[in-house]
């Protein structure tokens, strides 16, 4: 697999989908640890959907990257930005750490601080949302960590394991985003 350095961060960095990227994903996404908390985990995945999803992916008006290891170019995950709306300057986040042994690293908050930089310094957008489970603690730790804040709750909108979940929103702004760079980061 060939990727290319578009974003680069630390240790990280974020590159157009590679054309065997799928592979990866596929397995992922029917890893019932990493499906579960991606709302993924009642569906079936098989090379030719997530091929076309890549394919598709690759000429979308989204923006949709890979998560690759700077010391060893090895994939771990990918990011994204959908549902983009270029008059109103907002975007919804989706992220996927798909190697499990990669996970707890800081790989995924070093992916969303590189997107969001991109998000709103390049393409001059200015509210990126998400949504979680409530039993992703995990999740929700980094997004904090990144200057995400909680926007709200839908109670029980997720069936999982014979019980219904909550979902939580959570929200940047670039303000917010630049105040975090130049206090924190």
């Amino acid at each position: 697999m060939k990727h290319y350095k578009k974003i680069i961060g630390k240790s990280i960095y974020l590159s157009p989908f590679s054309e065997d990227d799928y592979i990866s994903f596929t397995e992922w996404i029917n890893d019932y640890e990493t499906s579960k908390y991606l709302d993924q985990y009642s569906k079936i995945f098989t090379l030719e959907d997530e091929k076309d999803f890549v394919e598709r992916a690759r000429k979308d008006d989204k923006v949709y990257l890979s998560i690759v290891k700077l010391s060893n170019n090895e994939l771990i995950g990918n990011i994204s930005l959908m549902n983009i709306d270029h008059i109103n300057k907002t975007a919804t986040l989706g992220i996927m750490i798909g190697k499990n042994d990669e996970r707890e690293k800081g790989y995924g908050t070093e992916a969303i601080k590189l997107l969001l930089d991109y998000a709103f310094n390049h393409l001059n957008l200015n509210n990126i949302m998400l949504e979680l489970l409530d039993t992703n603690e995990r999740a929700k730790k980094c997004y904090l960590k990144c200057g995400f804040k909680e926007l709200g709750v839908r109670k029980q909108s997720h069936y999982l394991e014979g019980i219904y979940h909550d979902s939580i929103y959570m929200q940047i702004l670039k303000e917010d985003f630049k105040r975090k760079i130049q206090n924190v980061w």
